[in-house]
């Protein structure tokens, strides 16, 4: 059974840090390109992030580009996203998904998808 669990997040002030974890099992990251997305109250689903993890290559929305670094540990089966210059705008779920690769799967075809962990940028 294939899970994919998120964690990391939690409440940051304006300009902080976050490193949010994506932890897989019953799957072999080598075989899937793994994706973070994030959906606020009332928006829609953004895909902000992808790393194929065939080839390595990564992908990042306007948005985060220059703030969010993602990368994974083949040994621990994790994907990671390190996100800084945090602002309210950032405030959302996020969530891991994981699809055959390439990047760029459009998200209602990713076949698995974690629970989602909370990020509030607030003061």
């Amino acid at each position: 059974q294939v899970q994919l669990v998120e964690s990391g997040g939690g409440l940051v002030q304006p300009g902080g840090s976050l490193r949010l974890s994506c932890a897989a099992s019953g799957l072999t990251l080598d075989n899937y390109a793994i994706a973070w997305f994030r959906q606020a109250p009332g928006k829609g689903r953004e895909e902000i992030s992808c790393i194929n993890n065939r080839d390595g290559r990564t992908s990042y929305a306007d948005s985060v580009k220059g703030r969010v670094t993602i990368s994974r540990d083949n040994a621990k089966n994790t994907v990671y996203l390190q996100m800084t210059s945090l602002d309210a705008a950032d405030t959302a779920v996020y969530y891991c998904a994981a699809d055959p690769p390439p990047c760029g799967a459009q998200w209602w075809a990713y076949d698995y998808w974690g629970r989602g962990t909370q990020v509030t940028v607030s003061s």
